[in-house]
Order: C-alpha cells, then sequence, then structure tokens
C-alpha cells in the first residue's frame, strides 16, 4: 500500500510539472559567443533567484538574447528537494561588433509632430495599426 501510494505521488509530481522558458532580445546581432550556466541556484521555488551573471567581459559589444529555462535535469532537483532549491539553465548570446539590428525602412516608421491634436495622434496610431496587420511587419510611431 505504502508503494503504490509513493509511487502515484511521484507520477504525481512529474505529471503536474511544466517547463519554463523565457527569451529576452535586446534588438542587436547575436554572434556565435554564448555564455551558458546550467545550474544557476535559485531557492524556494524561484522565491530566490540566482546570483547575476557579470557577462559583461564576455560581451563587449553588448547582450543580444538572454534565455533562461528549466532543463528536465532543473525540474528533478527541484522535486527532490521539494522546491527549496531549484536551479536553472541560463544563456546569454553576445552581440556581434556590427552594432545595432538595422533601422526600420521609411514606409514602417510614422513621424507624429509633437503639437499634434489629440485626434491626429489617435489617427496616426490607428495608420500604424492597419499598416502593420497589411504587412505583417511592426510600424514605429515616432514623436518630433
Amino acid at each position: 500500500m505504502k508503494k503504490s501510494l509513493l509511487s502515484i505521488a511521484i507520477v504525481a509530481v512529474l505529471l503536474t510539472t511544466s517547463c519554463y522558458h523565457a527569451r529576452v532580445e535586446t534588438g542587436l546581432q547575436p554572434s556565435s559567443k554564448v555564455v551558458e550556466k546550467t545550474f544557476a541556484s535559485s531557492w524556494i521555488y524561484g522565491l530566490v533567484p540566482p546570483n547575476t551573471i557579470k557577462a559583461a567581459m564576455e560581451c563587449t559589444e553588448g547582450v543580444a538574447v538572454v534565455e533562461t529555462k528549466l532543463s528536465f535535469l532543473n525540474q528533478l532537483v527541484g522535486a527532490i528537494t521539494w522546491g527549496i532549491y531549484t536551479p536553472m539553465h541560463i544563456t546569454i548570446t553576445c552581440a556581434s561588433g556590427s552594432g545595432m539590428a538595422a533601422a526600420p525602412a521609411a514606409d514602417e516608421q510614422m513621424l507624429v509632430e509633437n503639437t499634434a491634436t489629440e485626434q491626429e495622434k489617435v489617427a496616426a496610431f490607428e495608420q500604424a495599426v492597419k499598416t502593420s496587420a497589411e504587412k505583417n511587419k511592426p510600424v514605429y510611431v515616432y514623436f518630433q
């Protein structure tokens, strides 16, 4: 009886876990240089986050992408410790030396005067939404 309850509990824990994955892109062109920490220590179900990874020495051109995730092994360790210790996998992709991502094309930009009326500003945003939907690209609204 005890073994079957333990088996059910283990299966329930494994079935109720979920994948965690977050990706942040800065807009800089990524390079092939990657800074990775597979077991960044977090505590109490992630309430106490891992220490900050100082990637400035490796990523002299800046950071292009930051990814955090819980691998199967990370989740297994978290389950074994009942969430007290939950490691996470952090990957930082450095930016290449080519600088910022390409500026948006002229048809992807809308310029609005700072002195525009509220109606003109609303109309500009409505036009930006329409253009974005038609071209399936972002449209940037700038106030000058």
